[in-house]
């Protein structure tokens, strides 16, 4: 098709009566209904099938979603019975902890304990004073300041001494130095703080600060 086709065509379509479609060339009748149908196609997509689209992602999204927490839930499912063991194991091993920890008419004779194993490791005891009570969430913390004389040997044996007691005992703030006075500094001067600890009955709650001692 040269040119002077393009513009015959052009004119004839110039001049084409919209009121006699049946009048019209053949050429301009199939060009009319491409173009019909295009505009249905693009006007079904906008408003039915993009709408479905999205939905379709949605759907998609929300599948993988579901797909997950069923792996998650069923992992936890097939690991039920580990979980359990895991609880029990620690439900025991709290209540072996639970029991470790003096009541509260035990302390007295912890306190005795502690001062007899310095005395039975042949330590000479300068001070064995408790410090008022520290109230935690669930138990209850007695410091007690111990200043002994003796020797490294003897040091040694008394903290193993006091942390293979029955009930739970931790030491801290060691510091050990020589005797005053002492010109072999075969005698040395070991000061610490031992702390014990109590489970606090139901009727005991809250953190309870020490009281200061008056001076």
């Amino acid at each position: 098709m040269n040119l002077d086709d393009l513009n015959r065509k052009f004119q004839e379509l110039q001049n084409l009566d919209p009121k006699n479609i049946g009048s019209w060339p053949l050429f301009a009748r199939i060009l009319t209904l491409v173009m019909i149908f295009v505009v249905v196609v693009g006007a079904g997509y906008w408003f039915l099938i993009r709408d479905q689209r999205d939905q379709l992602a949605q759907d998609a999204k929300k599948e993988i979603d579901l797909k997950k927490e069923f792996e998650d839930k069923a992992s936890k499912a097939a690991n039920l019975d580990i979980y359990k063991k895991q609880l029990e194991d620690m439900t025991k091993s709290f209540g072996t902890m639970l029991r470790q920890l003096p009541g509260q008419t035990e302390i007295p004779s912890l306190l005795q304990d502690i001062s007899q194993t310095a005395q039975v490791d042949g330590l000479k005891q300068d001070l064995f004073r408790p410090e008022g009570e520290i109230r935690k969430d669930f138990y209850a913390e007695k410091p007690i300041r111990i200043v002994v004389e003796g020797s490294y040997h003897s040091f040694g044996k008394f903290v193993s001494d006091v942390a293979a007691l029955p009930r739970i005992v931790t030491v801290h703030d060691i510091d050990i130095k020589p005797l005053s006075g002492d010109a072999k500094g075969d005698n040395l001067i070991m000061t610490l703080t031992a702390k014990t600890y109590r489970y606090l009955e139901e009727s005991e709650s809250g953190p309870r600060k020490p009281k200061k001692r008056g001076r």
